[in-house]
C-alpha cells in the first residue's frame, strides 16, 4: 500500500498506489515553514511559495497556468508553521506533466524583480483581507498572545513591515540555505506506479547536491502565556479564542487528545455546540480544535458572540472545561465520539489529495507511513479513563489564554472571576 525510497542525495519519495482512482496528486514538501524564520524574515517562506509560480527559465507564469488548465488539473501550494508544500492534482495520464511542472518551478524559478514587486502587493492585500476577516484575524492575534515572541506565534504571511523589507537576495539566500535535499519529501497518491515516480524524480531532482543539514532553527520550546488579552476593533461581533497546552504531534496520547477535542467542540453534537449554541443561542459559531507541532501543541476554542454576551460565553466555555476536567464523561459519549472520529477520518481520506498530504505529514513527524487500520485501531482503543486523565491534567482554566477581538471601546471586559482570579 505504501512505498518509500530515499534518493542518494537524501530526498525522500513516498507514495500510496490507489489503482481504483483516475487521479494522481503529487506534492513536493519542504520541512521549512514560518517557524524557521527570524523576526526580520517573518513571511519569507510564504512569499517564496508565491514566487515559485511566477516564472521559470523555461516557462512564464502564464504558461505555467495554461499548461495545468489545459488538462483540467489543479496547481497550488500552501505554507504552514513547519512545512511548505507545492502540489498538483491531475488525471493519471497527466502525471508526467505534473512531475515536469513541479520540478521546473522547484528548481528553476527565476524570482524576477518585477514579479516580486507585483506579488508583494498581492501578499499585502492578503494580509489586509485577513485583518478584515475577524474570525480569522483573532487566531493570528491569539498566536501572538499565546506564544509571545516565539516564531510559532508570528503570522505565516508576515506583516506589512517585514514583507516590504524582503528583497530578491533574501529569497535566493533562504532557498539556498533552507531548501536542502535532506528536508525535501516528494509525496504522491493515486493511480501511479512508485517505480516510475521514483525514476522521474531521481532524474530531475537527484542532481541536487547533498548538503550538510542546517540546524532546524526552531528555537527553544515556546513558553506559553496565560491570561486575558483584549484587542479593540470596530466590529459587530465579539470574537473569542481560548488556548490550553496539549500534546505535540508525536505524543502517544494524541488519539486520546483527538477524542477529548471532538467531545468538547468537534461537531454539532459536541458539548460546546449543544450547550452554548443550541440550548442558549448565545453564539452562531463555537468549536474546538487541536494545533500540534513537533515539540508542543494546544487545544483551542473559538466562539463568535456579541460584546453583551461575551462574559457569559466565557463562563459557559469554562464551565464545560471544568466538567470534563472533573471526569464528568459518560461511556456512551466516548463510544459515540470514537465512531465520529473514525467516520470523519475514513471519509476524509477518499481522495488522492488527502492521502498525498497524509503520508507526507507521517513522513515528516514519524519517518514512516501510518496505515488507516492502525489509526482506527488506536482510536478504538481510547478509553474513558485515558480521556479523563488527559482532561484533568490539561484542562486547567488558570493556565488558559483568552484573546478577545471586539469593539470594547475604552472599557475592557472583566473575565477575572471566570478564570478563578
Amino acid at each position: 500500500m505504501f512505498n518509500k525510497t530515499v534518493l542518494a542525495n537524501g530526498i525522500r519519495v513516498v507514495s500510496r498506489e490507489m489503482p481504483g482512482t483516475r487521479s494522481v496528486t503529487l506534492g513536493i514538501w519542504v520541512e521549512n515553514g514560518s517557524r524557521h524564520e527570524s523576526r526580520r524574515q517573518n513571511g519569507i517562506s510564504h512569499f517564496i511559495e508565491h514566487l515559485f509560480f511566477k516564472g521559470t527559465e523555461q516557462r512564464s507564469a502564464a504558461r505555467i497556468a495554461e499548461e495545468m488548465d489545459s488538462v483540467g488539473g489543479v496547481l497550488n501550494a500552501f505554507t504552514a508553521k513547519e512545512y511548505t508544500c507545492y502540489y498538483a492534482k491531475v488525471l493519471d495520464e497527466n502525471l508526467p506533466l505534473a512531475v515536469d511542472l513541479l520540478c521546473d518551478i522547484f528548481l528553476h524559478s527565476v524570482f524576477d524583480p518585477e514579479e516580486i514587486e507585483r506579488e508583494r502587493q498581492v501578499i499585502l492585500q492578503e494580509i489586509s483581507q485577513t485583518e478584515d476577516t475577524p474570525d480569522d484575524y483573532v487566531h493570528d492575534l491569539f498566536s501572538l498572545d499565546f506564544f509571545a515572541d516565539h516564531p510559532l506565534g508570528r503570522p505565516i504571511c508576515g506583516d506589512p513591515e517585514t514583507v516590504n523589507a524582503l528583497h530578491r537576495e533574501d529569497f535566493l539566500a533562504f532557498v539556498r540555505d533552507r531548501y536542502l535535499p535532506g528536508r525535501v519529501i516528494v509525496s504522491a497518491a493515486g493511480n501511479l506506479k512508485h517505480e516510475y515516480l521514483t525514476e522521474e524524480i531521481a532524474r530531475r531532482l537527484g542532481s541536487i547536491e547533498r548538503a550538510a543539514q542546517l540546524r532546524d532553527g526552531e528555537g527553544a520550546v515556546p513558553q506559553l502565556q496565560n491570561g486575558i488579552f483584549q484587542h479593540a476593533k470596530k466590529l459587530e461581533q465579539a470574537h473569542l479564542c481560548f488556548g490550553l497546552a496539549s500534546v505535540n504531534q508525536s505524543d502517544p496520547r494524541r488519539y486520546v487528545a483527538y477524542v477529548l477535542n471532538t467531545l468538547l467542540g468537534g461537531g454539532m453534537s459536541s458539548r460546546l455546540f449543544q450547550e452554548i449554541r443550541e440550548k442558549r443561542g448565545r453564539v452562531y459559531s463555537v468549536y474546538s480544535f487541536l494545533s500540534s507541532y513537533r515539540d508542543i501543541g494546544y487545544l483551542g476554542i473559538y466562539a463568535g458572540t456579541s460584546v453583551e454576551w461575551s462574559e457569559e460565553v466565557v463562563e459557559l466555555v469554562i464551565a464545560e472545561i471544568k466538567k470534563l476536567a472533573a471526569g464528568e464523561i459518560r461511556d456512551d459519549e466516548i463510544e459515540r465520539t470514537r465512531n465520529q472520529l473514525v467516520g470523519n477520518i475514513i471519509l476524509g481520506l477518499e481522495s488522492s489529495d488527502s492521502w498525498m498530504r497524509d503520508i507526507a505529514k507521517d513522513e515528516i513527524f514519524f519517518g514512516r507511513a501510518i496505515s488507516l487500520d492502525d489509526v482506527i485501531r488506536d482510536i478504538r482503543a481510547v478509553t474513558r479513563d485515558a480521556v479523563v486523565e488527559l482532561a484533568a491534567s490539561t484542562l486547567r482554566p488558570e493556565a488558559m489564554a483568552l484573546t478577545l477581538l471586539a469593539d470594547i471601546g475604552k472599557k475592557k471586559l472583566d473575565f477575572g472571576s471566570s478564570f478563578g482570579v
